[in-house]
């Protein structure tokens, strides 16, 4: 290994805050031009001091931390992590925040690996490996501590002059961009991941136990005496957008089936509560409404399920995907890597009519009304070709490489377009078979997304950016409901009232009222208002 000479640590620490704010944060500076538009010498002075500002800040709290032993410990860290997240900001366009983060952090072993491509290798060795054989290779010189304190008093106090003459000249421009375009806080780098790992560790490095409140202790139903039993399946979606359901009148064909399932209501019009899994799963099953929602409120209080369970409801949580994110904890639950069959998995993973798998046996032994729910992998990007069987690569070209920069958006998108064809099978067999066995078991199955995808619109691929700056494609979802006859019958539920209301406006919010209406589950939680089948419930 080569040694460099000896350097102080003021000159490294200005060396690093010139590389992360100049060279690792080519997103930022794309992003800011694109929104300020210098044309003239004002604009480009603007976009000058704006990088002045951010060298200097950095510069200043790595200053703070130049202590032996500890300054280059801290980089490494940094430049280890840095590459990855430019890597996927550049990619994907994606925004990091603690929603984000909370995403990742919850994903699965085989989603990591799909991401996992030879340009991101690129990315970490310019952007991490060299840098860090530069850093370690150089020796740093320290002065005696009271000369070594008085230089870097120096330099804090030179930073906040410095940084203060620049927010007195430039205030007015700066709060105007950063107030109108507050994304641009979570393309920076490395202090948009700083600031979400903080805010995610305060949320999950509480002191105390976490103690989840129980809900719904109220709940209770009407039961029907010799009445069969009844079967409702929830499907939760993976990363499906309504854009690209023909049933939304989606130029290609991609609901070819479920258009001809007979009794199937769609809903048009449903918003999400996230753009992430993380986020949304746990907030669709929960009692709280997006505009009171919070990770800490989902952790914190028992579920949707919960309640249906201490209602008497059998419940069964049967997953493929990255887990419920607690949304099942207290209830039975399985993933399909342990029961499919052999030809409906490869590589750690199973398509998702593996969730169909021993439902016919199950409906045989039911002893009671039961709530089944399905959560699938539907088309969980970047590798939307793992996503179907190839019988269903139906639009061509595809994209069958999960490094979409090297795939045009035709093909991008006709992959996407298979896994939602895949989709639209799989719903259907299930239909079909809640159909088939409707003469002894009263079935009904509720289906709607988690949240949307970006397929490059506006520069942005997959879905995370934060819920205020998110386009319609990654909060618009699909929903549908179906319902046997006798299923309708008995929960006094009119069916052509209910297809005459789908197309209201709905989203997550409902799905918590709308299941205890539609199980007949009385408890104060309920709120009438919020339940899609409330107006056409028989009085």
């Amino acid at each position: 290994m080569l040694k460099y000479k000896p350097l102080r640590s003021e000159y490294l620490t200005l060396l690093a805050a010139l590389f992360f704010i100049l060279i690792s944060n080519p997103v930022f500076w794309q992003h800011l031009y694109a929104v300020q538009q210098p044309s003239n010498v004002h604009g480009w002075l603007f976009m000058g001091v704006g990088a002045l500002f951010l060298i200097v800040t950095l510069n200043l709290l790595l200053t703070l931390l130049a202590l032996p032993y500890l300054l280059k410990p801290v980089l490494t860290v940094l430049l280890i992590i840095t590459p990855f997240v430019v890597y996927f900001m550049a990619q994907f366009g994606v925004m990091i925040n603690v929603d984000m983060l909370r995403n990742a952090a919850q994903t699965n072993t085989t989603e990591t690996l799909d991401l996992l491509t030879p340009k991101l290798a690129l990315y970490w060795l310019f952007l991490g490996g060299l840098p860090l054989y530069f850093l370690w290779c150089t020796p740093l010189k320290f002065r005696p501590l009271r000369r070594e304190v008085w230089i870097k008093l120096s330099i804090v106090l030179a930073s906040a002059l410095v940084l203060g003459l620049i927010s007195f000249g430039f205030y007015k421009e700066f709060a105007s961009v950063f107030r109108n375009h507050r994304e641009l806080r979570y393309l920076l780098a490395p202090t948009n991941y700083i600031q979400a790992a903080s805010s995610y560790l305060k949320q999950n490095t509480k002191l105390q136990p976490l103690v989840v409140a129980p809900i719904g202790l109220d709940a209770k139903r009407s039961i029907i005496v010799g009445a069969r039993p009844t079967l409702t399946v929830i499907v939760v979606g993976e990363t499906a957008r309504a854009a690209n359901f023909s049933l939304n009148g989606y130029k290609k064909e991609t609901n070819p089936r479920l258009k001809q399932e007979a009794g199937l209501i769609n809903l048009p019009a449903v918003r999400s509560c996230g753009t992430d899994t993380a986020v949304s799963v746990p907030c669709m099953f929960s009692m709280f409404e997006k505009r009171h929602y919070s990770a800490d409120q989902a952790q914190s209080h028992q579920g949707l399920l919960d309640v249906v369970q201490r209602a008497g409801y059998q419940v069964l949580w049967r997953d493929n995907q990255s887990g419920c994110k607690g949304a099942c904890d207290r209830v039975p639950n399985e993933n399909t890597s342990t029961f499919a069959e052999a030809k409906l998995c490869q590589d750690g993973e199973c398509f998702d009519e593996a969730l169909l798998q021993g439902l016919q046996e199950r409906i045989d032994s039911l002893q009671r009304d039961t709530v089944i729910v399905l959560h699938m992998m539907g088309s969980h990007g970047p590798a939307y070709f793992k996503r179907y069987p190839k019988a269903f690569a139906k639009f061509q070209p595809t994209c069958d490489t999960a490094q979409l920069d090297q795939c045009t958006q035709t093909q991008i998108t006709n992959s996407y377009d298979n896994s939602l064809l895949y989709t639209d099978f799989v719903l259907s067999n299930l239909i079909d078979l809640l159909r088939k066995n409707s003469s002894k078991v009263d079935t009904a199955m509720t289906y709607i997304s988690d949240h949307g995808e970006s397929l490059g619109e506006r520069g942005l691929y997959l879905h995370g950016t934060p819920y205020l700056l998110a386009p319609d494609q990654q909060t618009h979802i699909p929903a549908m409901l179906w319902l046997s006859p006798d299923y309708a019958k008995r929960t006094q539920i009119n069916l052509a009232c209910l297809q005459n209301k789908a197309g209201n406006t709905y989203s997550h919010d409902n799905l918590f009222h709308s299941t205890l209406g539609l199980l007949n589950i009385k408890t104060s939680l309920y709120q009438s208002e919020l339940d899609w089948y409330a107006p056409c419930r028989n009085k």
